[in-house]
């Protein structure tokens, strides 16, 4: 597999990409009108036997999503978009609303008719001022066409769309402590059940979906099921935005069917940066996932391959290091990220990351003892599905994993009595062990 299929980014690079005078030189808001000659019932159909499957990270197939909502009961039912890109690595949806923000509006008012929203919210991270204002503008260009609003194109199909800046938070990228911001009130985790699709957005039901989940809907509706199942893999089907990032040559959006390797995609991106320094690890899915190595560039990037490899897909954000990177001072600073991004609601969360960063710190200045890392494991051991949402787990998985395969590594800042990376050079101590040694 080498190609790429430029979908959603298909006129990323055209003058003025974000306008509406654009997007419908594309078949903008085509997809539309043929959701809207379909049953409601139908769209959902559509969705579902296409097996696309949530592009946040979780996985979860979309039309299922839809259909576990509570019956339509004649009072509210609410979309929310979730636009609030947090994890490090992840920049796939900032730069899809910043260069085509109308297939995401188009979706939203598919994804609305499906499951019999009338009004949904997009909530956007508040400090991206400018994507803001450019969803701001694109719903008010689609609003003054007729696509949004009362009786869109004459249907009597009322939809209306709300863009959210929240205040930033990682925290409110997990579905509930989104609904609880967007409410008003500090982004914390709910506990479930119920869920959103039962007691959401102001006790309706909900279907949260990622932006890119979203955006893909109106490709499905306007070329077909079968065209959206010929990409990808039978489990995984269809196509995804991979962010490179890191020590590779050209990093960016390659936009890729589900099923891709890392080879491939770093043949795509020109290889490494420094062609004369090999890869030593990297992220599938954003720093909340298992670490990889180079012994992993062969695996198909699809949710089934990747899990099987002991790691997750996640939000396909591949964070590509170099043998000049210290993996312990990587995982340190990761973890000091999530401390300070959790919450505090649940115990585990709060304490264990603390005490994780606090070991970690201690480790990369060559302090403590190799205990140490059983330390590690056993504090991770005791977050791992123990709290309310999914940071905790998430901030285990770089720390767990950075021991299976880089133990030496830890040792290796203990026998040395600090970082053996010589900050100027940036010498690896396992590939010049005798230099560091003397």
């Amino acid at each position: 597999m080498t190609q790429l299929t430029p979908i959603l980014s298909k006129f990323w690079d055209a003058e003025q990409s974000w306008s509406l005078a654009t997007y419908e030189q594309h078949d903008g808001y085509r997809a539309m009108d043929k959701a809207f000659a379909m049953e409601p019932a139908a769209v959902i159909s559509a969705v579902k036997d296409s097996a696309l499957r949530g592009r946040g990270g979780a996985g979860f197939p979309t039309g299922m999503k839809w259909s576990f909502m509570s019956p339509p009961d004649g009072d509210a039912r609410y979309l929310v978009v979730n636009a609030d890109e947090s994890e490090p690595g992840t920049c796939k949806d900032i730069p899809l609303m910043m260069a085509n923000p109308h297939v995401l509006l188009e979706g939203v008012a598919i994804s609305s008719y499906a499951i019999g929203c009338k009004k949904a919210f997009i909530y956007l991270r508040g400090e991206v001022v400018h994507v803001y204002r450019r969803l701001l503008r694109a719903v008010e260009e689609a609003y003054a066409a007729g696509h949004l609003g009362e009786n869109i194109h004459g249907t009597g199909i009322d939809v209306d769309i709300v863009v959210h800046a929240g205040a930033g938070a990682y925290i409110c990228g997990e579905e509930t402590a989104l609904l609880d911001s967007l409410e008003g009130r500090r982004g914390q985790p709910r506990s479930k059940p119920p869920f959103p699709g039962a007691a959401g957005l102001y006790a309706r039901p909900t279907s949260v979906n990622n932006v890119e989940s979203i955006a893909s809907v109106p490709g499905i509706i306007l070329e077909g099921v079968d065209w959206f199942k010929g990409m990808g893999t039978e489990k995984s089907a269809g196509f995804g935005i991979f962010s490179l990032s890191g020590h590779v040559k050209n990093p960016g959006q390659y936009e890729a069917p589900l099923g891709i390797t890392l080879r491939e995609l770093l043949d795509m991106a020109g290889g490494m940066r420094d062609p004369n320094k090999k890869l030593k690890f990297w992220t599938p899915g954003g720093s909340s996932t298992p670490l990889f190595t180079a012994e992993h560039l062969d695996v198909p990037l699809d949710f089934e391959s990747v899990g099987a490899a002991g790691s997750m897909l996640g939000t396909r954000a591949l964070q590509i290091f170099d043998e000049t990177v210290c993996v312990v001072r990587a995982v340190d600073r990761w973890i000091e990220f999530y401390k300070h991004e959790s919450c505090g609601k649940c115990t585990p969360c709060r304490e264990g990351t603390w005490w994780l960063a606090q070991i970690l710190h201690r480790l990369e200045h060559g302090q403590g003892t190799e205990a140490d890392l059983d330390k590690l494991l056993d504090i991770s051991d005791n977050i791992l599905g123990r709290s309310f949402c999914a940071l905790g787990d998430g901030a285990t998985s770089p720390v767990t994993s950075s021991i299976q395969h880089f133990r030496d590594e830890y040792l290796a800042h203990l026998e040395h009595g600090g970082c053996p990376f010589d900050p100027q050079a940036a010498v690896l101590w396992a590939t010049d062990k005798e230099s560091v040694s003397a």
